[in-house]
């Protein structure tokens, strides 16, 4: 009676796993090409969600930058009621105890040592600085994407040959143990085939644990809220497969196109632009503010006890001030300014030199997986045709058992060597095409 409680609870755990695993939504079991994948992030990733929020953010900057040069109106307006004060002679003053006033005021300001002029310029910038920055998070997310694409497709390619891997192997036990039960071969025949089907099945195991990791890496990056019924075979169907196509890049030009294109440059370009600005801002404080202002004012008459009785009238000026001396605050705020733009400055011209050193290793590296996947193209056929051989030669009695499990082991490392070198050119290529800023953007 325990046994059947127990393998009721076994057989029902296994069906609710199965049952889980297939009630996945409609939207994760859907094609999905690598353009599909790409378009997905753009719209659900969440490091790209929060860069639009820090470039908005950006924006809210951009506007109190602009605000310097723009005029400013205020209203004011205050009531007071007061103590009657007495004379010393005891009598009451003939002054109202109730006082109000109001009024409106524009003000702008003229000039402020060139501030307002930097202004401009550095709402500019910023403006440029914050879009280049979520630019770059944009193309780092998508290649981390693309990238993500093909590791699901490398992880299911392996599958799919430690299975055939498994079959074959397994084939061949079964033809040794038929030959063994006819007295034609020894056990040791036998044990050697179980042994090889053994060590394969491990890499068989390991190659659906990566392909689930894979797959679930994925649906992260694509902003999936993935269903908690949902425990490990998450219905992907990815339909694109590894970009092979040929491709030539001229290292001279994909350096300069990097130089030009990469959108960190750009961010920094405008970071020393604005240092530069910040400069200008404080050298303004060796120099006079000019303010212009106009308004219109409301008061209770003060020589009338009357609260009702008002004065009223215009007004209109301008007012200039200067700080002698402040204390040398403005010389250090120069001097800092002045350290922060050659920081500035040190800071583009080491990030240019490590993003042409990003894009030579990425051509190194994709040079040599370009070799290693015009080397691999034939070498699965061969390794078909030997196997081939080897079978024959044993059939024949003129081969051993170890040149066919040799040759079968060969082919399994040709198909894995294959698929990897794919893999690992449409991923460098991706990487070469993100370090010289081409436009990783997919169409719809």
């Amino acid at each position: 009676m325990k046994k059947l409680t127990l393998f009721s609870l076994v057989l029902g755990f296994a069906l609710g796993v199965a049952a889980a695993d297939t009630n996945a939504p409609a939207w994760l079991s859907r094609p999905l090409s690598l353009a599909d994948a790409l378009n997905t992030a753009l719209t659900q990733n969440a490091t790209i969600l929060k860069a639009k929020n820090d470039l908005e953010a950006s924006h809210g900057l951009v506007v109190q930058t602009r605000a310097v040069v723009l005029p400013q109106l205020q209203a004011s307006g205050k009531y007071q009621n007061q103590e009657i004060t007495l004379s010393p002679s005891g009598v009451p003053f003939a002054v109202p105890h109730q006082n109000w006033n109001g009024g409106v005021q524009i003000s702008q300001a003229i000039y402020e040592g060139g501030k307002l002029r930097a202004a401009i310029q550095a709402a500019r910038a910023t403006d440029q600085q914050a879009i280049a920055q979520y630019d770059t998070v944009v193309a780092d997310t998508l290649l981390n994407v693309r990238l993500a694409y093909y590791d699901v497709l490398l992880a299911a390619q392996q599958i799919i040959v430690h299975e055939a891997s498994v079959n074959l192997l397994q084939k061949e036990l079964d033809d040794q143990q038929r030959r063994y039960d006819a007295g034609t071969v020894p056990h040791f025949n036998v044990l050697r085939a179980e042994v090889a089907v053994a060590n394969e099945r491990p890499n068989l195991i390991h190659a659906r644990n990566q392909h689930r990791i894979a797959k679930n890496n994925l649906s992260n990056l694509l902003g999936y809220n993935l269903p908690r019924a949902v425990w490990e075979n998450l219905p992907l169907n990815l339909t694109d497969n590894f970009d092979t196509a040929p491709w030539n890049v001229v290292l001279p030009d994909a350096i300069q196109q990097a130089l030009a294109r990469r959108t960190e440059l750009l961010a920094l370009r405008k970071q020393t632009e604005l240092q530069q600005l910040n400069i200008v801002n404080a050298k303004s404080g060796y120099k006079p503010t000019v303010q212009v202002f106009a308004g219109y004012n409301w008061i209770n008459n003060p020589f009338s006890a009357d609260v009702g009785s008002e004065l009223d009238g215009w007004n209109a000026g301008a007012q200039m001030s200067w700080a002698i001396f402040d204390g040398l605050l403005t010389h250090g705020k120069v001097v800092q300014a002045n350290a922060q733009y050659a920081h500035a400055q040190t800071d583009l011209a080491d990030q240019s030199r490590q993003i042409e050193l990003a894009v030579r290793t990425a051509y190194s590296d994709f040079i040599e997986v370009r070799e290693v996947l015009d080397s691999q193209a034939k070498v699965q056929e061969e390794a078909d045709e030997a196997l081939r051989e080897a079978n024959a030669r044993a059939e024949a009695g003129t081969g051993t058992q170890l040149d066919v499990l040799d040759a079968e082991t060969s082919l399994t490392q040709a198909r894995t060597t294959q698929i990897t070198a794919q893999h690992d050119y449409a991923a460098a290529r991706a990487r070469l095409e993100r370090a010289i800023g081409a436009d990783l953007v997919p169409l719809k």
